[in-house]
């Protein structure tokens, strides 16, 4: 199965009521060289201005991002090229991830090529290492910069070093 990581950003808590504002996947391979990147016009008045300081961009630069559903269209044709079967979804905080990506996905494309479960790998290392209070955010090499793309990153080379160092079994196909 194919190993996509996804980190998302967004202008408050939940889809529908808020907006997705930007989000970045990566596959989870040797070379760590595939990544996608999307930017979105809100699909709500409302907003919170601190969630959305959080990706970096104002309120009047959202509202040049491109239409949701093409970019929703772009991302499940890219996760389908990259993935021989069924792509599975892995996020640092897939509660709130998953939401946005599963909704955005039914709301504008009518499916979601990830089907209908995630995976977080927080829970994952610290089930592998019998450690409910151990953190895995020191095996990544890329910096946290809340920009999706690389916060994605980091977290599949946390990913991956839990499979090559650590013994984590897990078909990276």
């Amino acid at each position: 199965m194919s190993v996509i990581v996804v980190d998302v950003e967004s202008d408050g808590p939940i889809p529908g009521d808020y907006s997705m504002v930007c989000f970045g996947a990566v596959v989870v391979d040797d070379e760590l060289n595939k990544t996608f990147y999307g930017r979105l016009k809100p699909i709500s008045e409302s907003w919170i201005p601190e969630a959305l300081a959080v990706s970096g961009f104002s309120r009047e630069e959202t509202l040049a991002f491109d239409d949701p559903k093409e970019v929703m269209l772009k991302f499940g044709k890219w996760t389908k090229e990259q993935s021989k079967s069924r792509p599975l979804f892995f996020s640092d905080n897939n509660g709130f991830d998953w939401q946005f990506i599963n909704w955005y996905f039914h709301h504008f494309v009518g499916d979601n090529p990830f089907g209908f479960s995630s995976n977080n790998i927080g829970s994952l290392y610290k089930g592998l290492v019998s450690d409910m209070f151990k953190n895995f955010k020191h095996l990544r090499k890329t910096k946290h910069t809340h920009n999706p793309v690389d916060d994605a990153m980091g977290n599949a080379e946390a990913l991956l070093h839990m499979k090559k160092e650590m013994g984590l079994k897990i078909s990276l196909k």
